[in-house]
């Protein structure tokens, strides 16, 4: 079980590897749109993050539901925008500047709450 919950949190920093460098390869482009590493960033963040809190509910561990809860909004809020962008070319910069910022409050949320 202990390999299990390791590759899901390798394929979740993959998720957010590819998140976060979609967008960060395009900060000083003119033209800014929703690569196909953004969009399957999100998936993957979202799918293994889902496994991984219910590998820990199904364990004796304590999950911190609140850390859960908050990485789960900003999450489907990150999906929102790239999924929704990918039909807008070029991407506003508020837009943009979105994704990237809320991608990286999430890494911080993980790390610090």
């Amino acid at each position: 079980m202990e390999f299990l919950r390791d590759l899901l949190v390798l394929l979740h920093f993959v998720g957010f590897a590819a998140l976060f460098g979609g967008a960060f390869v395009q900060v000083k482009g003119p033209g800014r749109v929703v690569n196909a590493a953004m969009v399957h960033g999100a998936l993957t963040q979202l799918v293994t993050g889902l496994l991984l809190v219910g590998l820990a509910e199904m364990g004796d561990a304590d999950v911190n539901h609140t850390k859960v809860g908050i990485k789960l909004v900003v999450l489907l809020v990150v999906g929102a925008l790239v999924f929704v962008g990918r039909r807008r070319d070029p991407l506003p910069a508020g837009w943009f500047w979105g994704i990237l910022g809320l991608t990286l409050l999430n890494a911080a949320v993980a790390v610090f709450v």
